[in-house]
This record gives C-alpha cells, structure tokens and sequence, in this order.
C-alpha cells in the first residue's frame, strides 16, 4: 500500500481500496476516485509493485539455495555465470535491433552459462565437488562478461541502452509481465521447496550428505538449474539487479534459523519486500525522475549486509 501510494502524485489508501476492489473483484465503484489516481494505480503502480515483489521473492530464493548448495555465503546465480549470459544475450539482440525478444534472450543465455558452467565443473571433477563449480562458474563469468565488453566496444551507439538494462528497472511493465512470470516464481520456489531435507542435509558438508543417502550430482544439478531458472525469468524482464539474493537469505537465517522448509518461504517474503522498498526508492527519491532499482539495491544491499555477516557474535 506505501508503494502503491508513494510518488510523484500521492494517492490516499481509501482510493487504493476503491480501486482494486472495483477493477479485480467487481465490488463497488471507482466513481469518486479521479480517472487519473484510477490509472496510476491499475495500470502503472499496482503491476510495477508486484513485479518487484515477485523478481525480489524469485531472486532471494535461489540466492538461499546457492548458499546452501556450494556451502558459500557468498553464493548466487550470479557468481555462476548467469548474469553474465544474460548481459551477453542482452547485448546480442539490442545490437541486432531484436528488442522484443530481449527476455527471450536474457533467460536463455542466462541458464545456459548457468549448464555450461556445472557441465564443465562435472567434465573437470566427475564429484562435482563445491570450489569446483564455483572456480569454473567465475571464470567463465569472466570470459563471458569480456566478449560482452568487447562488443560494446564495437557497437558504442547501443551502449547506454545495454547499461541502462544491466542496472535493472521496473518501469513501463504491465500485467502481461506478471502472468507470464507469476506462475514461473510460484512454480520453481514450490518445487525447490520439495528438496528441503536434502539442502538441510547438505548444509553439513558433502561427505555427510553421501552417508547420508543423499545423490549429490543430481541434486545438486536439479537444484542449481532450477535456481538459475528462477534467476534467468526474472531479470530477463526487469534486468540484472543485485545483492537481494545475498541479503534476504542471511537476514532470514538470523531470524527464523537454517531450516529450509522455512528459510525458503520466508525468504521469498523478505525478498520481495526488500524490492518493492527498493523500487519505492529508486522512484521517490528524485521524483519526477527515476533512479535504476539495480543501483538502490546495491547502495543498500552492499552496507546492510556487511553488517549482518560481520556482525555475527562468538
């Protein structure tokens, strides 16, 4: 409700009401509530605030799944190529004048340096052993954002437009885009959430979990796919927004513990409110103008978390 009544025009909460019960339930009228606030809550502010929850919940949870599969604080979809892939799409079809298969794009090359990373990591260790994945994630990382970079250096016209998209941004999406992407988040975090006595089991270490029955390679395949799925949908909507992922699954662990059959739902909650007041920011802050989402998440992400990792006593 402050997100959708915050911004360059202030809309009271009574008009909020009217208007959502009206235009989703057939309850009421909106017939006192002035045209314009009608269409700035239904068709602009309404669907760019649960988008933002929906990328912030989808990015938090394969944030905590990361973590918890590789045994790294530090992990995320990210780490592992699939921003990277998905900036290399991005670039691709903006340089070849395909925009409208930019999401397209973004999600097919963000999952797949995300397969190529484990089928390289699983070529090189037959164990796909936690250092291995994560080494060859970054170097390919690394040589993926270089062919990015040297493309932008070969095309300069078309650079703003890519950066702007690197720093992510909710603006101007409508209610096509959550259909599309709703049943995508909803889907993938209820599957991850099938596998939460495995990522307990797996917070113990490797050698534990074999003893424990536990099939590695194939867990760990299906569960870091499916987070880079999660990863992939949403930026290839909105663009490559950080931190979320870091932030919310610590900040959950501290409060509700490291079981996961709670630690997943719960960082899909506190994910998605972290994006929406981000988004709240990046929109109020120099109204009438627009700061990228990417950029308040990271100014506030990068802080915050060092504070809940560094601040941890005993």
């Amino acid at each position: 409700m402050l997100a959708v009544g915050l911004g360059s025009v202030n809309i009271p909460a009574g008009d909020i009401f009217r208007v959502i019960f009206y235009r989703a339930f057939g309850v009421g009228d909106s017939g006192d509530v002035p045209m314009a606030h009608v269409i700035i809550v239904w068709n602009l502010r309404l669907p760019r605030v649960l988008l933002a929850f929906i990328v912030g919940a989808a990015l938090s949870v394969s944030g905590a799944v990361m973590q918890s599969v590789l045994r790294n604080p530090l992990a995320s979809s990210y780490t592992l190529g699939v921003s990277s892939g998905a900036s290399l799409g991005a670039a691709l079809v903006i340089f070849a004048g395909l925009q409208v298969v930019l999401p397209v794009a973004g999600f097919v090359f963000g999952l797949g340096a995300i397969v190529l990373a484990i089928a390289l990591a699983t070529r090189m260790d037959g164990r796909m052993e936690n250092n291995t994945i994560i080494l060859v994630g970054m170097v390919l990382s690394l040589f993926v954002n270089a062919i990015t970079t040297l493309l932008m250096a070969l095309q300069r016209e078309y650079m703003e437009r890519l950066i702007f998209w690197q720093m992510g941004s909710f603006a101007m999406r409508d209610w096509n885009v959550i259909a599309l992407l709703a049943p995508v988040a909803l889907v993938g975090i209820i599957f991850i959430l099938k596998f939460h006595r495995e990522l307990d089991i797996m917070t113990f270490g490797e050698e534990s979990a074999l003893i424990m029955g536990v099939n590695l390679r194939r867990v760990k395949w299906i569960l870091l796919i499916t987070s880079a799925a999660l990863t992939g949908s949403a930026i290839a909507f909105v663009g490559i927004i950080g931190f979320v992922d870091l932030v919310a699954p610590h900040v959950v662990r501290r409060i509700f513990g490291a079981r996961h059959r709670l630690l997943i739902p719960m960082a899909a909650v506190f994910g998605g409110i972290f994006m929406v007041l981000c988004d709240l920011v990046a929109r109020t802050v120099v109204s009438p103008g627009e700061l990228p989402v990417g950029v308040v998440s990271a100014l506030v992400g990068a802080p915050f978390f060092a504070y809940v990792y560094f601040s941890r006593k005993g």
